[in-house]
């Protein structure tokens, strides 16, 4: 019996717009009986490349998450198990980075997308390697176009720095133009990707590029140094100007014992 309800469940799910919210009593009821989290698998063991691979990765998502700390409104990883089939428990996806919109920003252990609204990533970035490299520009690309529905879909190579983009029209994706500063806008996101500095980087319309947690310290490390700069600069003025009141009052008080004594020799001066 559940697998048949299965069975139509995901038939149902099939012929939903991936952007229409699910209310059909049986198809939620049927995705009530699917498995979720916490019964898929949500690890195979397998780390990533290379540890510049794994610099990458992290450098996008904590980089997007420093810059949207006030939203709570996506959700964001990398190398997580996705999966998309309910049929299929071992049919799964790990993008490198992958962003969704319009969702809980709540702990997960794998992205389960029947049990997310058939939220599908709205941004898939993934990391290419030689290993990896014929995959992302084939196989995962079509699936990404096709089956999930990504809007933009990037690429790129931590070591040689290729780029590319690709954003969704209809059921295919377009190769995105960069500028003439290598940026690719993120309609998306409103920010660009940019190859800077050997490091693919999230950056705002006016050209800043968004600083890592670790980056954000060292800037506000840096910002502390200056203001306390500042404190002992303003304390140095401070004490000359009090040397010089001094000074100056050593002076008026010299000025006023030569008069006095003049005085006493020549009388009151005229």
């Amino acid at each position: 019996m559940k697998s048949r309800l299965q069975e139509g469940v995901r038939m149902s799910l099939d012929t939903l717009s991936w952007n229409e919210p699910i209310t059909e009593p049986d198809i939620l009821a049927g995705i009530e009986a699917l498995p979720t989290e916490d019964e898929l698998p949500c690890e195979d063991g397998e780390p990533m490349e290379t540890a510049r691979h794994r610099e990458q990765m992290e450098l996008l998502i904590q980089s997007l998450q420093a810059y949207w700390a006030d939203r709570t409104d996506y959700y964001v990883a990398g190398n997580m198990f996705l999966h998309y089939d309910p049929q299929n428990r071992r049919k799964s996806r790990g993008p490198d980075f992958f962003l969704v919109l319009d969702v809980n920003n709540r702990e997960r252990k794998s992205w389960v997308v029947w049990q997310e609204g058939m939220r599908f990533p709205d941004v898939i970035i993934e990391l290419l390697s030689d290993t990896t490299r014929e995959v992302d520009k084939g196989e995962k690309k079509v699936l990404y176009a096709r089956v999930f529905r990504t809007a933009e879909y990037y690429l790129y190579d931590p070591f040689s720095q290729e780029f590319v983009g690709y954003h969704l029209h209809g059921a295919h994706y377009e190769e995105a133009e960069p500028d003439a500063q290598g940026r690719i806008s993120s309609p998306v996101t409103g920010l660009s990707l940019v190859p800077h500095n050997k490091w693919l980087r999230w950056m705002t319309a006016e050209g800043q590029v968004l600083p890592s947690p670790m980056e954000l310290a060292e800037q506000q490390r840096q910002r502390a140094e200056q203001a306390e700069q500042c404190v002992e600069q303003a304390e140095q003025r401070a004490e000359q100007e009090h040397q010089r009141a001094e000074q100056e009052g050593q002076r008026a008080e010299q000025a006023e014992q030569l008069l006095e004594r003049y005085r006493q020799r020549f009388g009151k001066v005229e």
